[in-house]
């Protein structure tokens, strides 16, 4: 898709489609409402479109930092290189100094118009590589019609506006008396725009280069997935800090598809031969079918964590997901373990009104690590079996949660052949993707013969295997 060469249905047809790769259910129905949002709006004011186009497609708040980035490229602020100082394609006559004057006078007066066009022109002026032939222009110098591509990483270490902080901090003070609570407000605040100009200066760059190499393609590859879509192994801390936040919401859908498998499970199996014996009565006609009820009874969970650095998010995640379904099993039971392993159930149920600190809590107050800090499953395992034996029985559904990498030590398989022997069902949710799998000194594939394992890198996989998983 060229942006010069398509109108707004087409534009609003990409925005959805592009938004469904990202794993944002839209229905056909929620397109027609933004289609006639923007009727309603106008097009005169993009953030009041903005709005409009979330407000009508969007189901939560955690998915605008996708939206924001592709409806930046399907609705963009421009058309082209904006005008700035050097027209010429060869970076004479920008002035990287004027154009720090000029951004700490805008952060300072927080001028958001001034600001979306400072990024422009540093984008302009600092963001361009290479040469394109024919053009005139120095490799790396920028300008509108001379380079082959607009890097915002190059340009934002170039300009450095986090630097202009203490500048625009002694600009503000100059005939005030702030005391130092006041202070630190407007130093928070000075940060904060510095931040969305950042944003700005990456929005800026993706325009560009969607000019070039299409919309679609840079909506595919440059935007950065939804939380609940980023593998838990490389998350950073904003989005496991977003999956902490819809562990109760989630597990309150997962609760209701637990209810009413148990529901459906309740009505029980045909009891063939107490329904062939009340058929006698009509000639053998089978007229009411005799079921067998199940006996109501709740099944046990037993959670068995590797809380160590490389899997730790996952493992958290999981704990508390678990530990805010646990109404709907007769008891949980959680266990971590690094290289030793301590029940943390206690743990989890006290801190589930502060799930951000849950690891550190385990890390600091249960008995998770000997001699050496890096996972162990073989020793964690076979301490399990020892101590807890009890708590596996034959009602209790086992999930070991970790990456089986044992660092080279022994996997002690007889000792998970005891959990599976004992359980009523073991499985094994593993991060990392099934090609790494028994790669280096994953013992995956050696576990895998003993029990069922599932690759789960993200917490969207994760909700799909835990109401399939959950035992009713």
């Amino acid at each position: 898709m060229t942006a010069a060469a398509t109108g707004v249905p087409e534009r609003l047809t990409a925005l959805v489609q592009a938004l469904r790769s990202h794993g944002i259910r839209i229905g056909t129905g929620e397109t027609v409402d933004a289609g006639r949002a923007i009727e309603a709006l106008g097009l005169t004011d993009r953030e009041r479109v903005r709005e409009g186009l979330a407000a009508a497609l969007l189901h939560s708040e955690g998915q605008r930092p996708v939206f924001d980035p592709v409806f930046d490229l399907y609705f963009p602020r421009g058309i082209g290189a904006p005008d700035t100082k050097d027209t010429s394609g060869t970076g004479r006559g920008f002035d990287r100094d004027d154009l720090r004057d000029r951004l700490a006078a805008a952060l300072a007066a927080n001028d958001q118009a001034m600001l979306a066009q400072l990024a422009a022109e540093a984008v302009d002026g600092m963001g361009g590589y290479g040469t394109r032939p024919g053009s005139g222009g120095a490799g790396g110098s920028g300008g509108a019609g001379g380079s082959d591509g607009w890097s915002s990483h190059q340009t934002l270490s170039r300009l450095r506006p986090e630097t202009l902080l203490a500048r625009i901090l002694a600009g503000i003070r100059q005939g005030t008396a702030e005391d130092d609570f006041t202070d630190r407000l407007t130093a928070d605040e000075i940060r904060r725009r510095i931040e969305s100009f950042r944003g700005q200066v990456r929005t800026e760059a993706r325009r560009r280069i969607a000019e070039r190499r299409g919309a679609d393609e840079i909506a595919r590859r440059a935007i950065a997935p939804t939380a609940d879509r980023v593998d838990f192994l490389i998350a950073g801390r904003a989005q496991l800090d977003e999956l902490r936040r819809t562990v109760q919401p989630l597990a309150r859908k997962l609760a209701t598809r637990l209810a009413a498998r148990r529901r459906r499970a309740a009505r029980g199996h045909i009891d063939l031969r107490r329904t062939l014996r009340g058929s006698l009565s009509t000639g053998g006609i089978p007229m009411r079918p005799v079921l067998r009820r199940r006996r109501p009874a709740r099944p046990e969970l037993v959670l068995l964590c590797d809380v160590s650095g490389s899997v730790s998010g996952f493992a958290n995640f999981t704990m508390l997901l678990v530990q805010a379904l646990h109404d709907q099993f007769s008891k949980v039971r959680v266990f971590a373990f690094v290289n030793r392993v301590d029940e943390v159930t206690d743990l989890i149920a006290r801190g589930t009104s502060d799930p951000e600190g849950l690891g550190s809590r385990i890390i600091s107050g249960a008995a998770v690590t000997g001699y050496h800090g890096s996972s162990d499953y073989g020793s964690s395992l076979g301490e399990f079996t020892e101590r807890y034996a009890d708590a596996v029985t034959s009602r209790s559904t086992v999930f070991v949660l970790g990456d089986a990498r044992t660092n080279m030590s022994d996997p002690n398989v007889p000792a998970l052949r005891t959990i599976a022997s004992r359980a009523r069902k073991v499985y094994w949710l593993n991060p990392e993707r099934r090609a790494q799998w028994q790669t280096g000194d994953s013992a995956a594939g050696t576990y895998a013969e003993l029990v069922e394992m599932y690759e789960c890198r993200n917490a969207r996989q994760l909700s799909a295997l835990i109401a399939r998983l959950l035992p009713v």
